[in-house]
């Protein structure tokens, strides 16, 4: 299996397309995942990844996150789903991801087949991602900025983006790193970061949530932050 990610950057005028998309696709995927040509998809919209609040949204960018049999990577990618995408689309951002660990659920399911023996030198992406209990978002709010304008001086960083299914509640990060070194750098030496993981644990305010990090085996396109 292989992790495929795409990011789609649509004009102002092609929001209505994009959304549109977004409610009409999922019918497709669900389709194709029935046929077992999918083992898992997310339609993703996505945000500055500053606060985790609705202002942070951004309708000018889209995603799709889908997990296949590497052998039908070619015929999806050229699939009628995903060229009505670049029809509407200014640009297109696609990686390629080999799952090396993962933590915890995204909507009950355990999506990413680890390969625990890959030995890998090369850029590493990061994807986060909770279900957020909706009494304790405004105190998961107030604890966000730190993180976040940690995450964005962080060394080894090329970018970090914010990802969702939802506006408010369903919300994560997706980005990508130099190495394994400097991911795990922050991830465990950053004052900010280590005092959310225990806030996390002290205010329980998820009541799911994944952590997964990837090879990058491929990038195409560009993919920018706010």
């Amino acid at each position: 299996m292989i992790v495929a990610l795409y990011f789609w950057e649509v004009s102002p005028s092609a929001v209505p397309l994009a959304i549109w998309h977004m409610a009409l696709d999922r019918f497709k995927l669900n389709s194709l995942r029935k046929k077992s040509q999918l083992s898992f998809f997310k339609l993703l919209g996505t945000g500055k990844g500053k606060s985790f609040t609705p202002k942070d949204a951004d309708p000018l960018r889209w995603g799709l996150l889908v997990c296949l049999p590497e052998e039908g990577l070619k015929h999806f990618d050229n699939s009628p789903l995903i060229n009505r995408w670049r029809t509407i689309a200014n640009s297109e951002f696609r990686a390629l991801l080999t799952p090396i660990s993962a933590h915890g659920k995204w909507a009950g399911q355990e999506p990413f087949e680890v390969d625990a023996d890959l030995k890998w030198a090369g850029p590493v992406a990061a994807i986060t991602r909770a279900k957020i209990v909706v009494k304790k978002n405004p105190l998961f709010w107030r604890a966000v900025p730190p993180v976040t304008q940690s995450l964005r001086g962080a060394a080894g960083l090329k970018v970090a983006i914010g990802i969702g299914e939802a506006p408010i509640g369903l919300q994560g990060t997706f980005s990508i790193w130099d190495s394994a070194a400097d991911l795990k750098e922050f991830a465990y030496s950053g004052a900010a970061h280590q005092g959310a993981i225990r806030a996390t644990k002290t205010n329980e305010w998820y009541s799911e949530e994944l952590f997964a990090r990837f090879a990058v085996i491929e990038q195409r396109g560009e993919l920018k932050a706010d």
